[in-house]
């Protein structure tokens, strides 16, 4: 990454660099690495998986990989508001990581293609919304969904894909409603038919 690009984050090198190691796994203690490997192991025994996962979240708050791990615990076990929890955590500490001015406007191509903290918000977000959409919590998935346009205006991370399951979903309860799947774009935020 360019330093116009660190600056315009608001993070310098070090704080960017220890986050962007942790989006993509690294940088983690070999203890905290050795708790998350544990919990993988013992996934049928959930309650002893679970624990682990909550001493390597202790260890390491702020790291994304515990939170990860924890998410995807919460997920596969079908705990979709404990998902949504963690996704909330883990969206609050990407966006500290990356500074108070983050998102006044959207990020450069470059960021949002290679830049791991960039990225690790921008799919919390959307993994925040296919969480509400899956539990039925359609205004909160129309707030993930809104942030992540705003930021993500030509969708290079895909969240176009979940306005069009929203604006079906809404289409489906509306008894004169076109067809959304008349219309319906490979990608893009166009056409969407949601009301962000």
């Amino acid at each position: 990454m360019n330093a116009a690009a660190v600056v315009n984050l608001g993070l310098d090198d070090d704080a960017l660099g220890s986050f962007g190691a942790g989006a993509i796994g690294g940088a983690v203690s070999p203890e905290v690495d050795a708790l998350i490997k544990e919990a993988g192991l013992k996934r049928d025994q959930s309650d002893e998986a679970l624990a682990l996962l909550e001493k390597a979240r202790a260890l390491a708050p702020s790291h994304p990989g515990p939170l990860i791990a924890l998410y995807r615990f919460h997920f596969y076990g079908h705990a979709l508001d404990k998902a949504r929890a963690v996704g909330e955590d883990a969206l609050a500490i990407a966006r500290a990581a990356l500074g108070a001015n983050f998102g006044d406007t959207p990020p450069d191509d470059d960021a949002l293609r290679h830049d791991p903290a960039v990225r690790f918000y921008l799919f919390t977000l959307k993994g925040l919304a296919y969480l509400s959409l899956r539990m039925g919590d359609f205004d909160e998935a129309r707030l993930m969904l809104a942030a992540l346009r705003q930021l993500d205006p030509k969708d290079h991370l895909g969240g176009a894909l979940l306005a069009h399951v929203l604006a079906r979903r809404e289409a489906a309860d509306t008894p004169d409603a076109v067809d959304p799947l008349s219309a319906y774009p490979v990608r893009g935020w166009s056409g969407s038919g949601a009301k962000l």
